[in-house]
């Protein structure tokens, strides 16, 4: 100890320390001007011990300039303290220590903060004093020391709370065994502070649940149920935070107090804490989740589902009351536009994945009942129909305007419900459609939005009636309703208008293409009106609009309403303008649906994607130049974009292409090694360019297919599935165009693909349908060489085709397989069986050509295999495999 209590504070470097400070939590400071004299003392070896110093000693300072002293120490320890001496590590864990017992809170819980980072930078085997300092505190019966060490232990807790579970030399019991008897001691507490710390340390552990907790479980649920009823709101918030995370856990520990926690948890879903009845709604969610009985629920339920009903009323505090009063004419702020999250294009089944609209906003006691009625609905059905929709009309037929809020969380309530109770509901849909059609006109704008929301969720009933008149009729009230209310004045209502609108879209598709004109002119109208926030909703609206009327919008009167104003906008914002991503995607949905239609309009946009992404390369290198900061989305919405106009414009594409630098540029992109996103989008356009103009991928074509193939013999290959999709399907398009010229990587290919064949249950179901197919496909162009290895794949191979849906994709594959077959027999022999379950998958192959081809291969081995052979394979085979294969004409016997 001799060489930290020599270390001692320079009076000058203390005061210059102490006044930079207190200039930093000045508001009106220069705050990078501190941060460069911060940087400046920051180079002297014993800075962090004078900070530590000012926390714990400097009682003449303010409590705020001591604590701006521990938070720095707290940020530099991260970075620095391993680097530091011996010596001035052990001044500072000596000198916090004391801290915990501080007179001020401040101090105490900034002490506490700074110890937590030196735990998790070295655990407590190295500071055997820690542990020894938080039992004494604990152990004292003074509230200060009590308070420190329980604020610094339940800090521990939260942030690594392994550590306490974890072997430590020189002790005989882990540390939570020697901590958790005093945790639950201090459950009867009469301060607050210690019982609210103690119990919300313990809970930290339910998810690890340590063989000490595990023990203690009866002594920890007594304990719980003792504070259930605590006078602190935040005591029952962390109950029933407990009660939630034990049923996700482990719910055998609730079972035999099943009953009393569900009561429990059903008065405090009433608590007048709106932060407790929160805690307590997340209950049910995971009661459901958690497969318990549904018996112990169900008696509940007259019971809870008034009680999630009124409380899906909006709270007088709900920040959207105050958001639903803004009109249309006020401009957004930047804080108000939500972090958009472009999803780089993907060639496949299966990644498309639900947006949470809901993700950046604030999740409150309305949301989690509304959220909780939802899956009651889809675990319970109609059962809860009896007790919920007596309630639901009584609250729509109130009128006056005091009772807005309760017809609201009615018009929410047969939203949340409309999928789980749809079979109950279902005789009745068209009378609730009709009620709520009205509510889009109400004068509240809450009640608008939230009847656009609901009349979404019931939007596939609404279509499915088209084709009958009251069904058709009904159809164009809902169409017509939502279009007003695009156009209304009020930003919530356009919202939520153009999100169920959206909605509808997708369920209508082609059927929409009587309406395009009047929906056009809608969108186009609130396209011009719209604050930036919205417009983003309308680009959305549009694009769900042309994937799905398709080549339906290619008509002059609607191309006339729709592309004006796009292209005004288009040469409106700035190449670094955020606000042109969303238009990107937009346009690339459009050029999809419009096809050759799209060409008056191309040349321009094709020119602008290729200046944007050339501007970015060069910002990634040099910005200074570029004159923009780099960011990857602009490239990948660029690239996308280009994908969509290959798509549609097919060869139309072409001579933009040759006039172009694209082919440099997308090698350059196909190579980013710091942006999986920007390699997904690059392989996706290379797929489509081979198809429509692989002449101009020439020239640089073996480093396309190198770099391509690299992508597949990656040890990151699950961290970059979708680039590897991509990649393996853009060597399979390009394979069937350029046919022998893959010969010299093929072998590279195959190597890759062979070991994601063979762990198919391992990966994602898009990458092995496209390796199998891209198999077969290098199979089909260079039989020769594929055919000599083939006995090492078929069996994984086969069985991959099989789960493919015909198409010609899967038609190519097969090509691949019969003529590796006709240049090696035998390879095959071994996988017999498992090639007859893949030619059994198709339903039906289309190609008369390859239907011939198959029927001569399985002829072909029936011939070879002689001496009951072949009866014996064809024996192993299921009765719907053998139904298959009878139009072959290779059966036994007689043909069926």
């Amino acid at each position: 100890m001799a060489a930290t209590s020599s270390w001692q504070p320079q009076e000058e470097g203390f005061n210059s320390i102490c006044a930079l400070l207190q200039h930093q939590i000045s508001p009106s400071s220069d705050k990078s001007q501190i941060w460069q004299q911060l940087q400046h003392f920051s180079h002297f070896p014993d800075f962090n011990n004078y900070l530590v110093f000012i926390l714990a000693r400097a009682e003449g300072q303010s409590v705020e300039v001591r604590q701006a002293a521990g938070l720095l120490l707290k940020n530099n320890l991260r970075t620095a303290f391993n680097s530091m001496t011996p010596a001035y590590q052990l001044y500072i864990k000596s000198e916090l220590l004391p801290c915990l017992g501080a007179a001020d809170r401040h101090i105490r819980s900034t002490a506490g903060t700074i110890i937590t980072v030196l735990v998790q930078l070295g655990g407590v085997s190295g500071w055997p004093e820690l542990l020894q300092a938080l039992a004494n505190c604990l152990e004292s019966n003074d509230l200060n020391h009590m308070e420190g060490a329980m604020d610094a232990l339940s800090k521990i807790c939260e942030d690594v709370p392994q550590v306490l579970d974890s072997d430590v030399p020189g002790l005989v019991e882990r540390p939570i065994n020697l901590f958790l008897p005093k945790l639950f001691q201090f459950f009867q507490s009469p301060h607050t502070s210690l019982r609210k710390l103690s119990l919300g340390s313990v809970n930290q552990y339910i998810m690890l649940m340590p063989a000490a907790l595990f023990a203690s479980m009866d002594q920890y649920l007594q304990g719980l149920f003792v504070l259930a009823h605590d006078s602190a709101a935040e005591v029952r918030k962390l109950v029933c935070a407990a009660f939630v995370q034990l049923i996700e856990v482990n719910p055998s520990f609730l079972e035999p107090h099943l009953r009393n926690v569900i009561e429990y948890m059903l008065q405090v879903n009433k608590d007048s804490d709106d932060e407790v009845a929160l805690e307590a709604c997340e209950f049910w969610s995971a009661y459901c989740d958690a497969q318990l009985p549904l018996e112990n629920l169900r008696e509940f339920l007259p019971r809870l589902i008034p009680v999630l009903l009124s409380n899906m009323a909006y709270a007088e505090d709900d920040e959207s009351l105050a958001e639903a009063e803004e009109d249309e004419s006020l401009p957004d702020r930047d804080q108000d536009l939500k972090p958009r999250f472009h999803s780089s294009r993907f060639h496949g089944s299966d990644n498309a994945e639900d947006d949470d609209d809901d993700i950046v906003n604030i999740w409150n006691l309305r949301k989690c009942s509304a959220a909780g009625l939802d899956v009651l609905s889809n675990v319970f059905g109609d059962e809860i129909l009896p007790t919920m929709m007596p309630i639901v009309q009584a609250k729509l037929s109130t009128t006056d305007d005091e009772t807005w809020k309760e017809r609201e969380a009615a018009v929410l309530a047969l939203g949340a419900v409309a999928e789980g109770c749809i079979t109950g509901l279902y005789p009745h849909l068209s009378e609730i459609v009709a009620f709520i059609i009205p509510l889009l006109d109400d004068k509240f704008p809450l009640i608008r939005s939230i009847s656009c929301w609901t009349l979404s969720r019931f939007s596939r009933f609404v279509v499915q009636g088209i084709d009958h008149q009251k069904g058709c009729e009904q159809f164009d009230k809902v169409l017509r309703g939502l279009l007003r209310r695009i156009l209304d004045t009020n930003k919530r209502v356009q919202e939520a208008a153009c999100s169920a609108f959206a909605t509808l879209e997708e369920e209508a598709a082609e059927k929409l293409a009587p309406h395009l004109e009047i929906i056009l002119q809608h969108l186009m109208c609130a396209f011009g009106k719209y604050q930036r926030r919205n417009l983003r909703i309308v680009y959305d609206a549009i694009a769900t609009l042309a994937d799905a009327v398709g080549e339906k919008l290619n008509q002059p009167t609607h191309l006339d309403i729709l592309m004006p104003p796009l292209i005004a906008k288009w040469q409106q914002l700035s190449n670094s303008d955020k606000d042109i991503f969303p238009l990107l995607e937009c346009f690339t949905s459009i050029a999809q649906a419009l096809g050759p239609g799209f060409s008056q309009f191309a040349e321009p946009v094709f020119q602008r994607c290729i200046n944007i992404i050339q501007t970015q390369q060069l910002a990634k290198i040099d910005p200074a130049s570029a004159g923009v900061q780099y960011d990857k989305e602009f490239i990948v919405c660029s690239l996308d974009l280009l994908s969509g106009l290959a798509e549609g414009l097919g060869s139309g594409i072409e001579s933009l292409v040759a006039q172009s630098s694209l082919r440099d540029l997308l090698l350059q992109c196909c190579m980013d090694d710091d942006a999986p996103d920007v390699r997904q989008s690059a392989f996706a356009l290379l797929g489509d360019l081979a198809r429509v103009c692989p002449v101009h991928l020439h020239p640089r074509l073996s480093d396309f297919l190198n770099v391509a193939a690299k992508q597949l013999n990656t040890s990151k290959l699950k961290e970059t599935v979708s680039v590897a999709n991509n990649a393996c399907w853009a060597i399979g398009e390009l394979a069937v165009k350029v046919h022998q010229e893959v010969s010299p990587i093929v072998m590279t290919v195959i190597s890759c693909l062979v070991p994601i064949l063979q762990h198919a249950e391992e990966l994602n179901k898009s990458l092995i349908e496209n390796s199998a197919i891209t198999l077969g496909r290098l199979a089909w162009v260079c039989p020769e060489i594929v055919s000599l290895h083939m006995e090492h794949f078929m069996q994984s191979w086969c069985t991959a085709l099989s789960m493919i849906r015909d198409d010609i994709e899967k038609e190519d594959a097969f090509r691949g397989l019969c003529a590796m077959v006709r240049a090696n027999p035998s390879g095959a022999l071994s996988s017999l069986v498992y090639m007859c379950k893949a030619i059994a998958s198709w339903h039906e192959i289309r190609s008369e050509e390859l239907h011939n081809e198959v029927c001569q291969v399985l002829h072909g081995y029936k011939q070879m295999l002689r001496n009951g052979a072949w009866e014996q394979c064809m024996s192993a085979l299921e009765p719907p495999v053998k139904d298959k294969l009878s139009k072959y004409q290779v059966l036994v016997g007689t043909i069926i």
